[in-house]
């Protein structure tokens, strides 16, 4: 794959329909993770475990899973319900194994009309355990396409690998299976193209940096903190965007914004979000085709 390195201050303006200024994307991760794995080393479940001095693979850790699986029980219904109130769609990653052992979280997703992302097939499998293997690589990519198909009802149209480690191969695999975005890539408030040996994809940022795991889990913020950060960041997007626009990604995982006593401040964030003027409540893919009509390729 390839990409340009364009500084943003020397691009071409890029407009949003209507004038707006930031384009808003709040994405729920629905991940579901194996409680063992075939190993003796210890198993990273798509990010630190909540307890230290993680055990072997093959032993399970019920301190560790059970406090994802809390997202899956009750923190995702308490998200799902203050979306519904605030009349906020978000959008939703899901792996394939949450379509097969957890569908009631998909089937509300789709009931809420949420645009739907593949997520890898198990959150804790990573493409990167296959570099060097393009063919193992793709077989894993169809794998989770073939069933995100027969769930949802369509083919997907976007990505984000698990923990975003993708490999070298990853958006080429991906735009020769037809997807039009995928969301790997962290450096910039603006979509952009990569190149691949089969065809352009588009690159929608995802944020490790504006997302509650980093914020409250990894760094330890509190909730009031945490609500001020995404406010701050939406506030500065959106002065910048009288001139060139931009994206924001806010990445929210149930099992940890979905906690009682952190839901205010999603409450209040989007309650901020919705009284500027200029936000394009939107989503990817969208995103990604309307880039692709005011970026033609050259």
């Amino acid at each position: 794959m390839e990409y340009e390195y364009t500084p943003i201050s020397q691009r071409p303006r890029l407009k949003w329909p209507d004038g707006k200024r930031v384009a808003l994307l709040l994405t729920f991760n629905l991940e579901t993770w194996d409680l063992t794995k075939d190993t003796d080393a210890p198993y990273y479940a798509g990010g630190p475990p909540v307890l230290p001095d993680a055990l072997p693979g093959r032993v399970p850790d019920f301190p560790n899973y059970t406090w994802r699986e809390y997202g899956q029980r009750v923190g995702i219904w308490r998200q799902f319900e203050l979306f519904d109130e605030l009349g906020i769609t978000p959008g939703c990653t899901l792996n394939a194994v949450t379509c097969e052992r957890r569908l009631p979280m998909v089937q509300a997703a789709m009931e809420r009309g949420c645009e739907l992302i593949a997520h890898n097939y198990e959150q804790g499998e990573l493409l990167t355990d296959f570099s060097g293997n393009e063919e193992r690589e793709r077989e894993l990519i169809h794998r989770t396409l073939d069933i995100y198909e027969r769930t949802v009802g369509r083919k997907a149209r976007g990505w984000l690998s698990s923990s975003l480690r993708g490999t070298r191969a990853t958006p080429g695999i991906l735009a020769e299976a037809g997807l039009l975005f995928y969301c790997d890539l962290m450096n910039d408030d603006q979509p952009y193209r990569v190149r691949t040996p089969h065809g352009d994809i588009v690159s929608t940022p995802y944020s490790n940096e504006i997302n509650d795991f980093t914020l409250l889990t990894r760094r330890g913020h509190s909730t009031d903190e945490f609500r001020d950060i995404l406010i701050e960041e939406l506030d500065v997007l959106h002065a910048e965007g009288a001139a060139q626009a931009r994206m924001m990604n806010v990445g929210l995982h149930p099992h940890v914004s979905g906690r009682a006593y952190r839901m205010r401040a999603l409450r209040e964030f989007i309650e901020h979000a919705k009284a500027l003027p200029g936000v394009w409540w939107t989503t990817r893919e969208e995103i990604a085709e309307w880039y692709l009509k005011q970026t033609p390729q050259a």
